[in-house]
């Protein structure tokens, strides 16, 4: 008896269709499954066998073959499991399956369905694959419902499914996940960081345009406090990025269970001993999202920049580039988006205090150009605004906060300037990912402006990509003052954070 199911995997962060058939035919008692399986997939014999023989159902007592097809595709992880208990129940009980039905869930040693990794992606690429009605786990049917308006039941476990097809008894609804509360200390306010008015200001530039930015200071001067607060000055995200960032978040295995869409910018922050593949995307047999894909639209922060792994950093010239990146491995390759907010933070030298006025640094000067060439010229060059970020001064830490702004009133600039911007370009990009054409007819200087660029990129040896993105700064700051002309001002704040640090 042959019976076949439909099911998906995740390519990258594309769905990928497979066809589940299986046969239950003459010769020994066994259970094999073919189609280029990985372990984990291979281990799915000894869950689904028990799962069903759990469940109060009949495991065939003859030979069982299951193929997944195509069969040149490796397959990877337990979200056949369901699919492959379907086809095989299907197949020993001679009843049909639902037409155009996919199948995705794993499967507990009791028969209960467990959540899995990308049912977003897969779901919205079997929908334009041809499948009516999708069949998940209680725990994915949110997020099943946010890519198809098509029929989404949740499966709880094999016996609600064998009493679903043998008595027509209706699926259980699954109860609203509770709304996400934000957790303590998770979103810092503006208002909480003392002094830094230029820091300040390079923030809310950064988040007003997405530009890249480097906080340089000794230890204890704030730079991290400062990168902790962006999240609560930046938008959230439109219907249209929040899906791309759930899509990503539910293909990396972060969405938690029962979670819909993802409405504000992500925020990542790996420490300095991940790999070039933990940052930029890698993985068998087909490349995963690194850090710098799951912090699409939102922040990648690295802190103490210049520990990273040089191959690492290096990885994230394309990215920083073109917002995405194409990650090539032997068996295929993924291309995976990347517009992400850069912001890093470093000391000037190894010990820290080169450049403070209250303590001495002990570094050599062979020692500090050393700490410094840890980030290479292109990746500073790619970075649109250097700021130095200086040590407070004790009675500035300890006297009650004067007319500090929060958060929420940067925020409302920032929001100005980016709809601002959506007007003037409303596909995007914003005017940190300008490019040369849309520069030349939305980011015109005046001749005091113009004049003012010249001599500087001259006197400060800027490349031609730095002086592009000295343009993109000023465009954003003449955004921030709700002006359409780039006056010399505007030049001139910009190139205050090109090389200062």
């Amino acid at each position: 008896m042959l019976a076949r199911a439909l099911t998906g995997t995740v390519m990258g962060l594309d769905g990928v269709r497979v066809d589940v058939e299986a046969n239950i035919g003459q010769g020994l008692p066994g259970f094999h499954i073919v189609g280029l399986a990985d372990r984990s997939l291979q281990e799915a014999r000894e869950r689904v066998k028990i799962a069903i023989v759990n469940s109060g159902l009949s495991f065939p007592d003859q030979k069982v073959t299951v193929n997944l097809a195509p069969a040149q595709l490796p397959k990877e992880g337990s979200s056949f499991d369901l699919a492959i208990a379907a086809a095989i129940m299907s197949a020993n009980l001679r009843r049909d399956l639902p037409r155009g039905a996919a199948w995705l869930g794993e499967l507990a040693l009791d028969g209960s369905v467990r959540s899995v990794r990308g049912v977003l992606a897969i779901i919205s690429h079997l929908a334009r694959s041809g499948a009516t009605r999708f069949y998940v786990p209680a725990a994915n049917v949110v997020e099943a419902r946010l890519a198809t308006s098509l029929p989404v039941h949740a499966i709880g476990d094999l016996r609600q499914l064998d009493l679903h097809w043998s008595q027509g008894m209706a699926l259980p609804e699954p109860e609203p996940p509770p709304a996400p509360a934000a957790a303590a200390g998770e979103v810092l306010d503006l208002a909480e960081v003392r002094g830094q008015p230029l820091a300040k200001r390079a923030l809310e530039i950064a988040a007003a345009g997405s530009h890249h930015l480097l906080l340089m200071g000794p230890p204890g001067a704030g730079k991290t406090l400062l990168a902790r607060t962006i999240p609560g000055v930046m938008p959230p995200l439109d219907p249209a990025e929040a899906l791309e960032v759930t899509t990503i978040a539910s293909c990396a295995g972060q969405l938690a269970p029962g979670a819909g869409l993802v409405l504000e910018p992500p925020f990542r922050a790996p420490h300095h001993t991940i790999s070039a593949a933990g940052l930029v995307g890698g993985g068998q047999p087909w490349p995963r999202p690194g850090e710098v894909s799951r912090a699409h639209r939102g922040v990648l922060f690295l802190d103490e920049i210049t520990e990273f792994r040089r191959d690492a950093l290096e990885a994230l010239r394309q990215p920083l580039e073109e917002g995405r990146l194409v990650v090539a491995r032997a068996r295929g390759h993924s291309r995976l988006p990347a517009r992400v907010l850069l912001v890093a933070a470093a000391n000037p030298c190894p010990c820290g205090f080169a450049g403070d006025p209250r303590r001495p640094c002990e570094c050599t000067p062979l020692a500090r150009q050393r700490y410094r060439a840890r980030l290479s010229g292109p990746i500073r060059d790619r970075i649109d605004l250097q700021v130095l970020v200086p040590r407070p001064a004790p009675v500035e830490l300890l006297r009650p906060p004067v007319d500090t702004e929060s958060s929420a009133c940067v925020r409302g600039r920032v929001l100005e300037a980016r709809a601002r911007q959506a007007a003037r370009r409303p596909g995007g990009p914003l005017n940190g990912g300008l490019t040369g054409p849309q520069l030349r007819r939305d980011a015109r200087l005046d001749d005091h402006g113009s004049g003012l660029l010249e001599q500087a990129a001259e006197r400060l040896h800027l490349s031609g990509r730095a002086v592009h993105r000295v343009i993109r700064v000023a465009r954003t700051i003449a955004d921030l003052e709700a002006t359409e002309s780039i006056r010399g001002a505007h030049v001139a704040e910009a190139l205050q954070f090109r090389e200062t640090v």
